[in-house]
Formats: structure tokens, C-alpha cells, sequence
């Protein structure tokens, strides 16, 4: 008779778990706040659609970016009921 060498498992079997991915946030937000004095090309603030809407003196970018295009002193305001607007006036 042989003797035969079979090998048994000797670790229980682990199930993968299905969590435990992310993505890594997109860095939304205001990045300048009013009162605050900024050079043209700052960005003011990022976004996903138009929360805040550009004024005087701000662009806007296609992803919806709004920088200021001069030298200022920046300033959120209401523009009608319900919508806000960022703008940026000379500093006196």
C-alpha cells in the first residue's frame, strides 16, 4: 500500500470585501472672501454650475471657475432675490 501525502487546506478561505475605494474631493469652494485685496487672475471661487455668478471686473472659466481680471478688493453681493454675485472694484 502507498502512501499518499495530500495536502489539506490549513488557512480558512477570506471573502474580498467590496469597500474601500474613494474618490479624492474636488477642492470646491470660495478660495477669496470679501474685503480680502487680490491681484487679476485669482481665482475667487470654484464650482459646479453657476452658484455664484460673475460681476464687475470677474470672468468666468469654463469649468465655471470665476478669477478676477484686475488689481482689488473683492466683494460678494445679491443680484435679484435669489441669485449672488462676486465682483472685484479698484482699492481706493
Amino acid at each position: 500500500m502507498q502512501n499518499w501525502r495530500i495536502k489539506l487546506a490549513h488557512k480558512k478561505g477570506v471573502g474580498s470585501s467590496r469597500n474601500g475605494r474613494d474618490s479624492n474631493g474636488q477642492r470646491l469652494g470660495v478660495k477669496r472672501f470679501s474685503g480680502e485685496t487680490i491681484s487679476a487672475g485669482s481665482i475667487l471661487v470654484r464650482q459646479r454650475g453657476t452658484k455664484i455668478h460673475p460681476g464687475v471686473n470677474v470672468g468666468i472659466g469654463k469649468d465655471d471657475t470665476i478669477f478676477s481680471k484686475i488689481d482689488g478688493i473683492v466683494k460678494y453681493e445679491r443680484w435679484g432675490r435669489d441669485r449672488n454675485k462676486v465682483s472685484v472694484y479698484f482699492a481706493e
